[in-house]
């Protein structure tokens, strides 16, 4: 392995501790030519903090032996070295803590089986090293307590057996990070991390944590103190470039000194810090922040602690003086004035991490020297089943991997009128409880970058609100988005929506998208315009044949109601009014009932109404006739007539019977003709049923016409088949056009095209075959005799 190495600080004792700290945080660049011996490392850059690391184990060591509980009897000596900030060199001093700094001859064949030289070693600082030192010291279970080391990789004891901690893993501080990012609502953020085992698995954990909750990082870039200035300028620059305004900074003290010097010369002063405990109390940091780059920043801490005494002990260095250290130091030196980092305790809990590592391990020394024989002699094994409390009460004790209990405070940075940075703990998170409850912050003002009372907004892109839906842009993030509108018929009625639910289907969208209300119901009633003239124009023409039927039934016994079957008159003005009075069943709100009603009353009436027209005209056409020899009006006299009506009726009763027994009419709501309405319409159940209804009355109509043109030449003084023939024409031509017309018409109005239909024929019949008769009863009474009824028309 090289040269002896010797301790920085050591002391004599019955059991000796060992301790690895940097004293020096950094080394001289050397170019090794492999030709030589490569020389010992030139440290450089003091690092007080590592002395103060050291002094508060020497402190722990000193109270230990003074105590007449814990080891009575027993001296604890150490052996503490500086690794400089090097893994290598961290490796190096483990060996020469776990072998008495024998040289161990690289062709030597005398196995490596000496005892451990030390009990236990309290160190590393940063996990990096730890890593490489576990590795090296685990086949030898060496117990090794660090004091800062929290990546969360050092928990499997498979790879590291040995290595226990006071500081909790970081696994649980990087959920906690994620959480208070989403906390605030910051979901578009950037991270700078340690390119060491600390940062990149620390941001690892942060970014699959924030993943979950929804939170995107726009950049994540690595940095070490050791970085060229033209790395150190490309990570400026993408911060400069950069959208977000947060920045997740998962960094140890001594990474961080470095960046905020090079920070400090471009004044970027707009963004929102987020700190891991590497950093976020560390004073030091603080007073080379000259230009507030870091005010209002936010992050996670050890709880607060204090170890009385402790803070005495350091700033008397009479103890760094009475070791084998061959330090600069007279003894005599008073720091009680001095204001550097080496005096300022704001990392007071990690010194008592320190503290209570070495109290762990002399708790389980004394637990060894007082069991029997049997006992297990392992100090691994003794530490790990620790258990005690400090003097300020603290509880000491570590879990199946070795860690501590996971709590957090959670700190702010606030500036003070005389410039100075004030920690305040905001707020708690504490592992161990469920995990709506673990993020706990109080009610204290905080503040923020650029001292703001306002809480910063960093997202990618503005929330989408109720009514719109997130589309994510192209080749970008996750929380880089547009919000499209839902598109009709769909809402979504939280913010953020990814999707738009379709309404039901009796439900449509409102304006804004964002609730589903009950759609119009639509059917023809009776209190719109179109429902009111279509039921006057019903009640008017059941008035006017009810009043025609009135007029000839009160001239029922002249000639011109007599001369063709009054009968037959009076069965077809009955016809007519039901005619007129079933277009009312079309109207209204669909039900089963009136379904049924309003096609089978249609039919029915319509039947009755072209077999009276149907007789009239059999009638007038054998009445011609029976002027001649071989005519015989007994062929067709009223009995026939009835049976000719009462038959034809008859058939169209059978269709519909059949109809309503295979597939009647039923209410149907069409939601297809209207996005935003209901139509309420019948069903036809059989369209066969309906449309053979229909053509029944057309086979009557057209046969009804034929046999009219056929009496086309009969006299005029009696030409009741000309105003048939004209009559069905008009009927013909309705329904006619009926039929396209009701096919394409949406809605109610294909119900009101069937009720025009129904309207117009009933008084196309009407006016056609009976006014010209009213017209002579009440106007040409003079022509109502039966010499005028029986007259022929003169040749020419």
């Amino acid at each position: 392995m090289g040269d002896p190495e010797n301790p920085q600080l050591s002391q004599d004792g019955n059991m000796v501790l060992g301790g690895i700290f940097s004293f020096y945080s950094s080394w001289k660049d050397r170019m090794d030519t492999y030709l030589h011996k490569p020389l010992p490392l030139q440290c450089t850059s003091l690092n007080f903090r590592g002395f103060q690391f050291a002094q508060a184990m020497l402190f722990a060591i000193e109270e230990i032996n003074n105590s007449t509980d814990l080891l009575p009897g027993v001296s604890l000596g150490y052996k503490i070295y500086d690794e400089c900030g090097s893994i290598a060199r961290s490796v190096r001093v483990a060996l020469a803590l776990a072998t008495d700094n024998t040289v161990v001859a690289a062709l030597s064949k005398t196995p490596c089986t000496r005892p451990s030289q030390v009990q236990a070693i309290i160190g590393e600082t940063s996990s990096s090293p730890c890593m490489a030192i576990a590795t090296v010291l685990g086949p030898f279970y060496i117990p090794m307590i660090s004091h800062f080391a929290t990546c969360a990789c050092l928990s499997d004891k498979t790879k590291y057996p040995s290595f226990l901690r006071t500081i909790p893993s970081e696994y649980y501080q990087s959920r906690a990070l994620a959480h208070l990012v989403k906390h605030f609502g910051w979901s578009w953020v950037g991270a700078i991390r340690n390119n060491d085992d600390y940062g990149n698995n620390g941001m690892a954990i942060f970014t699959e944590t924030a993943q979950r909750l929804g939170i995107c990082l726009e950049y994540s870039v690595s940095f070490f103190r050791t970085d060229t200035s033209d790395k150190i300028q490309e990570i400026i620059d993408i911060v400069k470039t950069s959208t977000s305004k947060v920045i997740v900074a998962f960094m140890s003290h001594m990474d961080m000194d470095v960046l905020i010097h090079v920070l400090s010369q471009h004044n970027l002063t707009e963004y929102q810090w987020v700190g891991s405990e590497g950093w976020i109390v560390d004073s030091q940091i603080a007073a080379m922040d000259k230009h507030h780059i870091l005010d209002g920043a936010i992050g996670l801490s050890i709880p607060k602690a204090h170890v009385n005494g402790l803070r005495e002990f350091m700033l008397d260095v009479k103890s760094l003086n009475s070791s084998n250290n061959g330090l600069e130091c007279t003894g005599d030196e008073d720091l009680t004035g001095v204001q550097n980092s080496y005096t300022d305790m704001s990392l007071m809990p990690i010194f008592n991490n320190v503290y209570k590592g070495v109290y762990a391990v002399a708790h389980a020394l004394h637990n060894i020297l007082k069991c029997n024989k049997t006992c297990n002699k392992a100090i691994l094994q003794h530490i790990k089943n620790i258990y005690f409390k400090t003097k300020e009460g603290d509880e000491v004790y570590f879990d199946e991997n070795g860690d501590p209990a996971a709590k957090y405070e959670i700190i702010n940075w606030q500036p003070r009128e005389n410039g100075a940075v004030e920690f305040v703990t905001v707020g708690l998170y504490d592992a161990s409880l469920a995990a709506k409850k673990q993020l706990h912050l109080q009610n204290k003002s905080l503040i923020w970058a650029r001292n703001s009372k306002q809480v910063p907004v960093s997202i990618c892109s503005e929330k989408c609100p109720p009514g719109t839906r997130k589309v994510l842009q192209k080749g970008r993030p996750v929380c880089c988005y547009d919000c499209i509108r839902c598109a009709e018929g769909e809402i979504s009625n939280i913010t953020d929506s990814v999707t738009c639910v379709r309404c039901l289907p009796e439900y449509w969208s409102n304006e804004r998208r964002d609730a589903c209300i009950k759609k119009e119901a639509v059917f023809l009633s009776y209190e719109e315009i179109m429902g009111a003239l279509l039921t006057a124009a019903s009640v008017f023409g059941t008035c006017m044949t009810a009043g025609v039927a009135l007029i000839f039934f009160k001239h029922r016994k002249t000639p011109i109601v007599r001369a063709n079957n009054s009968e037959l008159s009076f069965l077809l003005l009955f016809s007519l009014i039901l005619c007129f009075l079933c277009s009312l069943t079309f109207i209204g709100q669909p039900s089963e009932w009136s379904c049924m009603l309003r096609h089978v009353a249609f039919g029915i009436t319509f039947v009755l109404c072209i077999s009276c027209v149907l007789g009239k005209t059999i009638l007038v056409l054998m009445a011609f006739r029976a002027t001649r020899p071989d005519s015989n009006m007994k062929l067709f006299g009223h009995t026939q007539q009835r049976l000719c009506v009462l038959g034809f009726t008859l058939i169209q009763v059978i269709i519909c019977i059949i109809w309503l027994t295979i597939s009647p009419p039923f209410p149907f709501k069409n939601f297809k003709e209207f996005k935003d309405k209901i139509i309420l319409e019948c069903a036809l159940g059989s369209a066969v049923g309906y449309w053979a209804v229909l053509g029944y009355i057309g086979i009557l109509a057209i046969l009804c016409f034929i046999f009219a043109f056929l009496a086309r030449k009969l006299p005029d003084n009696f030409n009741e088949a000309k105003f048939i023939t004209f009559s069905m024409l008009i009927f013909c031509a309705v329904w006619i056009t009926f039929i396209p017309a009701y096919v394409s018409s949406p809605g109610k109005f294909s119900v009101a095209v069937e009720i025009f239909a129904i309207l117009a024929s009933s008084f196309g019949l009407l006016i056609c075959i009976f006014i010209p008769k009213c017209y002579i009863i009440l106007m040409k009474p003079e022509k109502n005799t039966k010499k005028n009824m029986m007259g022929k028309k003169a040749s020419h």
